[in-house]
């Protein structure tokens, strides 16, 4: 138990240091927090002092004159302290801001590098609370966590030493409660991390199922699953409301727990004073001294504990960041091989492929596909023809054989220099919330707009683009909502071809369109395929009828390969294809 106790100390710390490596960059900014905190540490301990004196000094004695230079000397403190609190809160807020945006960077940076396999098991939502929400809470650690409570601690030492040199009998009264007050502190540090922890997990569920009924809409629509899903709904907001309320709970029982110890201490201070008054000799500039540091001392205590709050709910949130920014899962960029063309020579020797340890999706794959060739992938459903199209851009990583482009290993190839040699154009097209222009040139400052317009005439978009509102600077919306699938088909190609690929991947690319975009689809794969390496998977075998070569895949092995005439005349896999599809009807 006291192992377990000492490494989650260790762990704090480690934390804690971690978290305090983001200030480096803004030392000036820190340094100057800690001088306005020990100045508001001076200051605070001057006015019970200063009202002392005046009381002794000035009103006993009915010197009126001296009185108010005194009045005038403790207003130009407070006002001297409320500049400094002013200049504090500003210069936190500044720190925890610049910290959190760095942070915000260096999550977002880390994300768009993680592997494909990553994003398959990881929630949408989870990620988007880790980088906005999680991140954001340590703007909070910083302008109201480590800091203040550094400046509470210091003002707790300056008002306990005043105390024991003002008189240490009375010092020691006050601060009898003391060990109450941090029995109850624990308690209360310990029930509020478990149920921030709570709130965290209940936040990250929450937009976890918003974010992905939102986009599946339709779907709960269609299937009339509104009430049901209502109720999953209601469910996950009771537990996030829930988790809240226990936190508040604790604090409903902290604070007037601190508010009856803060008064048992000025209630024992009089008792005392009562009993010892002829032995004490105590001025009433001095008692009144006591009184006001005894409220004084509690009043940051108070804080502390909401202070404490949240850099409890700053530490969760870093460890849950951190635990991304941790996360292991990128793609192994160690190669250097950054030519700036490609003659699109590709070859799969031996090649094995599992998404999940060796439960292998591909079988011993070996093909070859020589420069300006087309080959098609056929098969059925599962047979593993897109995981053959992303092994090649290293969406994947291969586990047994070689892939070859231009006679060298791909993992040879600088990882960003091999990706754009590639031109993919997917069956799910992703459209940003964006003019048809920048999902055109994903804001690539060498695309020209001309170059676009010329693309788009050579695919056949370019009518329906000038139809459009805005023509160009047409807003899609989210995931181009407001285009037909076919149009957002189109769009796609036109952004595979202005960034004019050396190599190009068409996944399903006429799958889920019309038969008069299909015919102007497949006007642009000509074009699109013309004088490049390219890869077609396919369902629709007629699209493929200009392919050099087609590969037949059954269970991620290959069965055929050959071109259609061949493959048509082995009466095969390919074959019986080809039948189910045209009944006989020669198409080919």
């Amino acid at each position: 138990m006291e192992q377990k106790k000492e490494h989650k100390k260790k762990f704090d710390r480690k934390l804690f240091g971690r978290i305090f490596t983001y200030v480096k960059p803004y030392k000036s900014k820190f340094v100057l927090a800690v001088i306005f905190i020990l100045l508001l540490a001076a200051l605070a301990i001057s006015r019970p002092l200063l009202i002392q004196v005046t009381i002794d000094k000035y009103i006993v004695t009915k010197n009126n004159d001296m009185l108010l230079v005194m009045i005038v000397i403790l207003i130009g403190t407070l006002i001297m302290e409320s500049l400094l609190q002013y200049l504090n809160i500003v210069i936190t807020s500044i720190l925890g801001q610049n910290i959190v945006r760095d942070l915000r960077n260096e999550v977002y940076t880390h994300i768009v590098r993680l592997r494909t396999k990553y994003f398959d098991t990881t929630p949408i939502g989870m990620l988007v609370t880790r980088s906005i929400s999680d991140v954001e809470a340590l703007a909070d650690v910083f302008s109201q966590g480590f800091i203040v409570i550094a400046g509470d601690i210091v003002m707790l030492l300056v008002f306990v030493g005043a105390m024991l040199w003002k008189n240490w009998e009375f010092a020691l009264v006050v601060l009898s409660t003391i060990p109450l007050l941090l029995i109850a502190t624990h308690f209360f540090k310990r029930g509020v991390k478990t149920t921030f922890n709570e709130v965290r997990n209940a936040v990250a569920a929450l937009n976890t199922f918003v974010q992905e009924h939102i986009q599946g809409m339709k779907v709960v629509q269609v299937f009339n699953r509104e009430d049901k899903e209502f109720e999953k709904f209601k469910e996950i907001n009771a537990k996030h409301r829930d988790a809240n309320i226990r936190s508040i709970w604790y604090y409903s029982v902290f604070f007037p727990v601190v508010e009856i110890l803060s008064s048992l201490a000025i209630g024992l201070l009089i008792w005392y004073a009562g009993i010892r008054m002829d032995s004490l000799k105590i001025s009433s500039g001095e008692f009144t001294f006591f009184i006001m540091l005894t409220n004084m001392m509690f009043r940051p205590i108070r804080m502390l504990a909401d202070r404490l709050n949240t850099l409890q709910m700053g530490m969760v949130s870093a460890e849950r960041v951190f635990k991304v920014l941790d996360t292991q899962e990128h793609i192994i960029n160690n190669g250097t091989h950054s030519p700036e063309h490609v003659q699109g020579m590709i070859e799969f020797r031996n090649v094995w492929f599992a998404y999940n340890e060796e439960d292998y999706v591909l079988k011993n794959i070996s093909f070859s596909v020589k420069a300006g060739e087309t080959v098609a992938l056929v098969g059925a459903t599962g047979s593993g023809k897109t995981s053959v199209t992303s092994l090649l851009p290293r969406f994947y990583d291969y586990n047994k054989g070689e892939i070859l482009l231009d006679g060298k290993n791909i993992n040879d190839y600088e990882l960003h220099s091999l990706r754009s040699h590639i031109g993919i154009v997917l069956q799910d097209v992703f459209l940003y919330s964006d003019t048809i222009l920048n999902n055109i040139t994903l804001n690539t400052s060498s695309i020209t707009r001309e170059q676009v317009i010329a693309a788009a005439k050579a695919v056949g978009a370019h009518d329906f683009i000038m139809q459009m509102p805005g023509d160009y600077d047409y807003n899609v919306r989210e995931r181009g909502a407001t285009l037909s699938v076919g149009q957002r088909q189109l769009i796609s190609f036109i952004r595979a071809y202005v960034h004019n690929p050396s190599l190009l991947i068409l996944d399903e690319a006429t799958s889920s369109i019309d038969t008069v975009t299909e015919m102007l689809i497949q006007k642009a794969t000509d074009t699109l395929t013309q004088g490049r390496t390219s890869i077609i998977v396919a369902h629709r075998l007629a699209t493929i009828q200009k392919a050099d070569k087609v590969i037949v895949l059954e269970k991620g092995e290959i069965k055929e390969m050959g071109s259609i005439r061949e493959l048509l005349a082995l009466n095969g896999h390919f074959r019986k294809l080809y039948d189910l599809q045209f009944e006989g009807k020669a198409v080919l």
